[in-house]
């Protein structure tokens, strides 16, 4: 793993992307890979700011096969609602079958058991998709954006909270949903099902079990330590980050675009999160589950070097964070030392993994 990072700004998506990847293709390894994943971001299936554009993804993909002739998959496992939503409305699943490639709902795979904490820092387990912790090398596309609780979402978090499995959302890979309870559901307007307000509600009531992904909010000191404990199971080993059209403000869905132009991929996931955040305008030693995974040994947040077409300073911008920022700012947990450390794996047999 090198710290190097691409950073490159153009008028076009695909290519900036492309570029970006050209700068690091040296330190991308594929030999001896059989189970090669791509992770995109449809925390939103409507919102197109708000997720992975099918451009992005179709740069990385012939990156990849120019590479690598084996297994290749697309998974995701939307926030929200229907992953297959997003592949239709965004165009992934026309491109998958152009590319012969499978596309995976996470939020209906087999799941590994993991232990974190509540917010009582209390043993509490969740589940992560086989999918993704079962590969030999996960890739991390999407938007960099601010965010209603961890200051900013990059490739880390992508992967990490994607990787959670939602069952109350789940779909089949025909994208037929899981539970026959699901059609009462669409009946509820769509932006009042899909409010990030709302499920956030739900999580903190007790309301929203089946997904793991609102389990993860416990409060701002113990999300940012579980996101570190779990990245020691799924963080990528390539993430590209596609700046083209950023997102400022009430991310992670309902923010403003920041018209950037910029990409920015390596192979240390961390340092690619680090450089892209301190372009942002914030100090990724401030961002708590950043640095937890600084202290974890999963890379280093300051690259070692940045290569590309333009300067850090011709892209630095200071992005506006979230109204709730100065709140999320209180994230660190006093003798977290006792508490950091990768998530620790349960015994299946131990907790019932309900579908």
């Amino acid at each position: 793993m090198s710290s190097t990072v691409a950073l490159v700004r153009g008028q076009e998506r695909y290519a900036n992307v492309a570029a970006a990847l050209s700068l690091v293709a040296g330190q991308v390894n594929l030999a001896g890979c059989r189970r090669v994943v791509i992770k995109p971001n449809f925390v939103s299936t409507h919102r197109q700011l708000a997720s992975t554009h099918v451009d992005a993804t179709q740069a990385v993909l012939d990156f990849v096969r120019a590479r690598y002739d084996g297994p290749l998959v697309i998974a995701e496992g939307s926030a929200l609602a229907s992953t297959w939503e997003g592949f239709d409305h965004f165009g992934f699943r026309q491109m998958a079958s152009a590319y012969e490639l499978k596309l995976i709902d996470l939020n209906a795979d087999e799941t590994v058991l993991v232990q974190v904490y509540d917010r009582h820092l209390r043993p509490r387990t969740l589940r992560l998709a086989r999918t993704i912790v079962d590969s030999d090398f996960r890739i991390s596309v999407g938007p960099p954006k601010t965010h209603d609780t961890v200051i900013v979402t990059l490739s880390f978090k992508n992967m990490i909270m994607g990787s959670l499995v939602n069952r109350r959302v789940a779909h089949n890979n025909n994208g037929h949903h899981s539970n026959s309870r699901a059609g009462l559901v669409q009946v509820i307007p769509r932006p009042v099902r899909e409010s990030w307000t709302v499920q956030r509600l739900k999580a903190r009531l007790g309301l929203g079990e089946r997904s793991d992904k609102m389990a993860m909010h416990q409060g701002y000191p113990v999300i940012n330590l579980n996101l570190a404990m779990l990245a020691a199971w799924v963080r990528p080993h390539l993430a590209i980050i596609d700046g083209f059209q950023a997102m400022e403000g009430a991310g992670p869905i309902d923010g403003d675009p920041v018209e950037w132009r910029v990409a920015l991929a390596g192979t240390d996931a961390l340092a690619v999160d680090g450089l892209c955040a301190r372009l942002m305008g914030f100090d990724p030693t401030g961002v708590g589950y950043l640095d937890y995974c600084r202290q974890l040994g999963l890379g280093c947040l300051e690259p070692g070097e940045v290569l590309g077409n333009v300067t850090l300073a011709e892209v630095q911008r200071r992005f506006r964070p979230h109204p709730t920022y100065a709140s999320q700012q209180q994230w660190r947990l006093p003798d977290v030392e006792q508490w950091l450390r990768p998530a620790a794996p349960v015994e299946p047999r131990l907790v019932a993994d309900r579908l």
